[in-house]
């Protein structure tokens, strides 16, 4: 839960149940304590947004996002919670969000000078592909990945655990009873192809290539029209995993059109938890992505490689998953006898 208001050392001592001067030691490293506490405290303070003590203020970061990722924020609001993360991550550490929008190859020239500049504390990179990924890594100034990763391991990331994700939207509907369940997804992304894999960990002996239904877009037009060429064709199934709330919306539409029920004929989950899912007729179920979180632990990883830099500290690339939680409603229940 984030903390309103500004954040104080007695806040986060309050939380924890520790002394203030608990707190200070942990957060500005001048004292001794055990570091499974500090790590807790420090943790807390991002939570809570609470500015950790640095070098940072001041400075800028360049928020470097695709063409996609600007079509993605225009018409989901998942982008924009994350996003929402990172800027107030960075005003509560005063730091400066600039975007920067690449589609060129003379774009990522410019991107290598303006990260260059002495005010720019390092970099954010927002739905980047695997080119931009490997044309970035040898940046003068830091960089994270936001909502994604690298395989590489050259750059730091912090992402929903999307794998484990989509297992658990699998699993919950396999502990009523589903055995046909249909995984439903726009391909070409890592994160999705991740949640793609959770599925297909679930069912393991289960497993029918004939369950994956493509959509053409991240629409619930599109995942309207590839559910419902799947029923045309007599596909039997009796759930469905959306890759993301918005097919999850498009694969009840195409369901109640064809005249089958939800939950009681073909139940449907999705992954994303964005709010809008819990006024859908009937509610649908979701596997909530700590969104907010993932901004804002992406601003704050950026700032502490840069604290730790500064006092001549270079750590190995990290890759930090965030677990996801089960939101039950009312669009899951056992496949009809």
């Amino acid at each position: 839960m984030r903390h309103s208001g500004r954040t104080r050392i007695s806040d986060i001592a309050d939380r924890l149940g520790v002394s203030t001067a608990t707190v200070s030691r942990a957060l500005s490293g001048n004292g001794y304590v055990r570091e499974p506490l500090a790590a807790q405290i420090r943790s807390a303070a991002v939570e809570m947004n609470y500015a950790l003590p640095g070098q940072v203020m001041g400075q800028r970061v360049l928020l470097v996002s695709s063409q996609e990722a600007m079509i993605d924020f225009q018409r989901s609001q998942f982008t924009m919670y994350v996003l929402a993360g990172v800027q107030e991550r960075a005003e509560a550490q005063g730091i400066r969000i600039d975007n920067f929008t690449y589609q060129t190859e003379a774009d990522l020239r410019t991107l290598h000078q303006a990260a260059a500049a002495p005010d720019v504390l390092g970099v954010l990179l927002v739905t980047v592909d695997d080119d931009m990924l490997a044309r970035v890594h040898d940046l003068v100034c830091p960089a994270v990945v936001v909502n994604g990763d690298d395989p590489q391991m050259r750059l730091s990331s912090v992402t929903p655990c999307n794998r484990s994700a989509a297992a658990l939207a699998t699993r919950h509907l396999a502990a009523l009873g589903h055995r046909r369940i249909a995984f439903l997804y726009r391909p070409g992304r890592r994160t999705i192809q991740r949640r793609y894999e959770g599925w297909r960990d679930v069912l393991a002996d289960n497993f029918e290539p004939a369950l994956i239904l493509e959509a053409a877009d991240w629409t619930a037009e599109a995942a309207q029209r590839s559910v419902s060429r799947a029923l045309e064709q007599g596909l039997d199934f009796t759930a469905i995993v959306a890759a993301g709330d918005i097919l999850a919306a498009g694969a009840i539409s195409a369901l109640v059109a064809a005249g089958r029920r939800v939950p009681q004929d073909v139940s449907v989950i999705g992954i994303d938890g964005l709010p809008q899912g819990q006024y859908l007729a009937p509610a649908l179920t979701t596997v909530k992505i700590p969104m907010h979180a993932v901004g804002a632990l992406s601003a704050e990883l950026l700032a502490e490689t840069v604290r730790l830099r500064k006092a001549g500290v270079t750590l190995p690339s990290r890759r930090i998953e965030l677990a996801c939680e089960l939101i039950e409603r009312a669009s899951c229940a056992p496949p009809p006898r």
